[in-house]
């Protein structure tokens, strides 16, 4: 039949398989990665260790120093910090969520909802267990309430900006996908460095967020895939975003 793509060779779909799997070895070693330098950094900061506490507290005196000579820098470290909000990643992600379900792509909505409402809980949760006060600086430019560590603004922003790029890559194409997910890297770590330059949250606060929200985020991927093929569907390649075949639903 004429347009018809014609079915792959046996030598394409063995390449497809080992590319497949190639790219899930390689996801598993990054969250592997991600949890033990997180499980490190708590212990850290757990322990209270000298090295830890002298580096945050040197970056933390110098962030500061330099926020209070530069009015205008402040300001735009105020406007990231104010963009990456929990409350604002609840808002943006609830309107997603809705527009999922008005384009009836019902499990799209629960991943995002899921992801969203598991990264808080499990944020404020090690935030519970580790009880770290927050940075005390003389004459701050910025306050916040609760505990340190870990950010819950960098970790909202890691995993806000991860649940767009797998929702929304199908409708990017393939030559601007780089350039998306190198835009949404640089947005969530200038949300981290806002939240270090403000003085209310160390480094290692922001670190540990960024870490933990990237084992999160890729368990609740490796979640969703599984789910797919628990229906009897298959898997796209990770850059293709999680569900390809609705990009017509995604589209605007």
């Amino acid at each position: 039949m004429i347009g018809r793509r014609p079915a792959p060779t046996e030598g394409q779909r063995q390449a497809g398989r080992r590319r497949f799997a190639g790219r899930a070895v390689l996801v598993f070693g990054i969250a592997l990665v991600a949890a033990a330098l997180f499980l490190t950094v708590l212990l850290l900061v757990s322990s209270q260790s000298p090295w830890l506490l002298r580096t945050d507290r040197s970056v933390a005196a110098d962030l500061h120093r330099y926020a209070l000579r530069h009015s205008a820098f402040t300001q735009v470290m105020r406007a990231l910090s104010d963009s990456g909000k929990t409350v604002v990643w609840f808002v943006v992600m609830a309107l997603v969520a809705g527009w999922l379900l008005s384009r009836r792509l019902q499990r799209l909505a629960i991943f995002v909802v899921v992801t969203v409402v598991g990264s808080s809980l499990l944020n404020n949760l090690v935030k519970l267990v580790v009880n770290r006060a927050r940075p005390h600086l003389s004459d701050p430019v910025a306050v916040a309430g609760g505990k340190s560590f870990p950010s819950g603004h960098a970790q909202a922003a890691i995993v806000g900006y991860g649940i767009l790029l797998a929702v929304f890559l199908p409708i990017i194409g393939r030559r601007w996908r780089p350039l998306a997910i190198t835009v949404a890297t640089l947005l969530a770590l200038a949300i981290g460095f806002s939240r270090i330059a403000l003085g209310v949250h160390y480094l290692s606060d922001v670190i540990g967020a960024y870490l933990i929200g990237t084992v999160w985020l890729i368990g609740m991927v490796s979640a969703f895939r599984t789910w797919r093929r628990e229906l009897g569907k298959p898997n796209p390649d990770l850059d293709e975003g999680l569900e390809p075949e609705h990009r017509d639903q995604l589209a605007p």
